[in-house]
């Protein structure tokens, strides 16, 4: 099942998500100093290429200020826009039956895509014993 919402997800809206994430990566990667920014977004561009069956945890229990100043900078800059994105494509696919699931799972990523810094995609199947995960998919 997972396969196939991957599939139906990359072709209705995935693709153009992950070229989003992956342009913000690009001009991020340009200046030096925001290179953790450029990565984050790689990051993520995997993850909105192919979501289900993975889930976002905060693992980083020491990320303290730095990942939050980092994710403001980033919100302004980035997130803002992407979670726009997230949810234009989530109003394009909720009109069918079939995208409801992928609209929801769209909404669901808006959070990680707002403040990526602290947190860590894995396998939903390979979730630390003791962490919650924030968004599965």
């Amino acid at each position: 099942m997972k396969l196939i919402l991957n599939l139906i997800w990359f072709v209705f809206g995935g693709f153009f998500l992950a070229l989003g994430y992956f342009l913000f990566g690009i001009i991020a990667c340009i200046l030096i100093i925001t290179i953790p920014a450029g990565v984050a977004s790689f990051r993520m561009a995997s993850f909105a290429i192919w979501p289900f069956g993975r889930s976002v945890i905060q693992p980083v229990e020491g990320a303290g200020g730095l990942s939050t100043v980092t994710n403001a900078i980033w919100f302004v800059i980035a997130g803002l826009w992407l979670a726009i994105g997230h949810i234009t494509t989530a109003a394009a696919q909720a009109i069918t039956i079939i995208g409801i699931p992928l609209a929801i799972a769209n909404i669901k990523m808006i959070p990680v895509t707002c403040f990526p810094f602290g947190k860590q995609i894995v396998p939903s199947d390979q979730i630390p014993y003791g962490y919650e995960p924030m968004v599965k998919l």
